[in-house]
């Protein structure tokens, strides 16, 4: 009886072989259980953030570019205070460069806002130009043109407004020129000499009863897409953004503010007359943002819009009788159906343009 007993006891103690491996067999699918989720859901956080970053990346983007073109041909004369010399009825002229230094690719001239058409299906760049002159570049006349680069200066109505450096416009009907004030009160000081640098070019316009009126400081701002960024004349300053398209929303007329086409800045709005300038009113713009997560497989593929050109990317407005879809091209990024892609856009109306209808 005894013995039976021990036996028992012995026989219920410890684990047996089968029973350690059943064991292991169930903790080693309960940590991959737990492996799979964390990362199932690191994945989805990752793509979650990323498609975080793209949208506020794209909203910043889209907002700076709005902020300046809202300002595009601020500082430029005021045209109703003379419209037989408003500057924007100015013929063409040689782009100005402050500094008479081709090197430092600083030019500059009176279009408010110009698009460069990207070749090739590239991005499109996108120049915006206005003043900071707190004075509206409030025109004035020219009582005496000699002496304009003398150190007496020439005679105006008055320089109210006018500082040293200021960029300069002079204007006699449709022939204008931009030039640099060297000192704004002339020598003696007098509230109504004012003189140019020395390469300033004399004869028309710059003879008597023409105007004269000080732009401040206008320059050129440029946003374009570098290397998958966005750059400000040079500098990046939002990533991930591969793309950037942009149209001109115009007029029928230059004294019409009602946009009735969009056109791409191509063939004859490559470089755009006077009186086509004076027709522009409106921008349309899509800024393309990528999510700078590589997925493992395809996520994007070419959109199936009916009105864009042989998609190769995502898509943003549909085309009409009114202007053609944007075309992006999103093939020149290795492994592109790789990313997720989010696409803003918006229009934009030159307001300063708008509100001078009645001076073209």
């Amino acid at each position: 009886m005894m013995h039976r007993y021990k036996n028992a006891l012995m026989s219920q103690r410890g684990f047996s072989l089968v029973e350690l491996m059943v064991g292991l067999v169930i903790g080693l699918l309960a940590t991959l259980v737990i492996v799979q989720v964390f990362s199932t859901f690191e994945e989805r956080k990752r793509t979650t953030s990323g498609n975080s970053d793209a949208q506020t990346n794209g909203s910043i983007a889209l907002m700076s570019i709005q902020r300046s073109i809202q300002m595009a041909g601020y500082g430029l004369p005021l045209p109703m205070a003379d419209k037989d010399n408003s500057s924007l009825k100015c013929a063409a002229f040689a782009d100005y460069d402050p500094d008479n230094n081709p090197a430092t690719d600083n030019s500059i001239n009176l279009s408010p806002l110009v698009i460069l058409d990207g070749a090739a299906n590239a991005s499109d760049r996108i120049t915006v130009r206005y003043s900071t002159t707190a004075m509206g570049a409030v025109p004035t006349s020219i009582v005496n043109a000699a002496n304009a680069t003398a150190p007496i200066g020439l005679v105006l109505s008055n320089n109210i407004g006018c500082k040293d450096n200021d960029i300069a416009l002079i204007m006699n009907g449709t022939v204008c020129r931009m030039t640099t004030v060297a000192d704004a009160n002339g020598n003696p000081n007098t509230d109504q000499n004012l003189r140019l640098i020395g390469t300033t070019p004399v004869g028309n316009p710059l003879i008597n009863a023409a105007k004269l009126a000080c732009m401040g400081n206008w320059q050129n701002y440029t946003y374009q897409v570098v290397n998958n960024e966005l750059r400000l004349n040079g500098q990046p300053i939002i990533s991930e953004v591969v793309n950037l398209q942009a149209q001109y929303g115009i007029s029928p007329s230059a004294d019409s503010n009602q946009v009735n086409q969009w056109v791409n800045a191509d063939g004859a709005w490559a470089a755009p007359s006077v009186a086509d300038r004076n027709r522009i009113k409106a921008i349309r713009v899509a800024i393309v943002v990528r999510n700078g997560l590589l997925e493992k497989a395809d996520v994007s593929t070419a959109c199936s819009s009916i009105t864009a050109a042989n998609p190769t990317g995502v898509c943003a407005w549909d085309g009409s009788v009114y202007g053609d879809a944007p075309t992006i091209d999103l093939t020149g990024i290795a492994n592109w159906k790789k990313y997720r892609y989010r696409v803003f856009e918006t229009i934009i109306p030159l307001r300063n343009m708008l509100w001078s209808k009645d001076a073209v």
